[in-house]
């Protein structure tokens, strides 16, 4: 796999997010990743020129050409860089199926961030 580094900015205070996260860095122990949580450390969000209330609600990554991907696209690239999520990547990167998967995506962030705020995380 692409040894290239890249950057994922994500919210741990979201115990959905945090677990999705932690199981992700379990796959890809040996992949070139910066995992960033913005929970811990508010001012992560200046690297990316983005509000802390977005990132905590979706996804956002820094791929190796320092473009910024957020939310499904966000997961995408790191699916790339994921030895064994070859095959997600050939699925979900169908154009119908990418745009499905984004429009779920956004709204399921939607509401998580609601629920997450509700339940006061942060």
């Amino acid at each position: 796999m692409d040894k290239q580094k890249i950057e994922v900015y994500y919210n741990s205070a979201c115990p959905v997010c945090n677990a999705g996260i932690e199981s992700q860095k379990g796959k890809m122990k040996d992949c070139s990743i910066d995992w960033k949580d913005v929970h811990s450390d508010y001012s992560l969000v200046n690297n990316i020129d983005s509000e802390l209330e977005f990132v905590r609600e979706r996804l956002h990554l820094v791929n190796a050409e320092g473009k910024l991907l957020v939310g499904f696209d966000a997961f995408l690239e790191i699916w790339r860089h994921s030895p064994k999520e070859q095959g997600k990547v050939k699925f979900f990167g169908l154009p119908i199926i990418r745009q499905i998967s984004t429009i779920f995506y956004n709204t399921f962030a939607a509401v998580l961030y609601k629920w997450n705020k509700a339940k006061k995380h942060w």
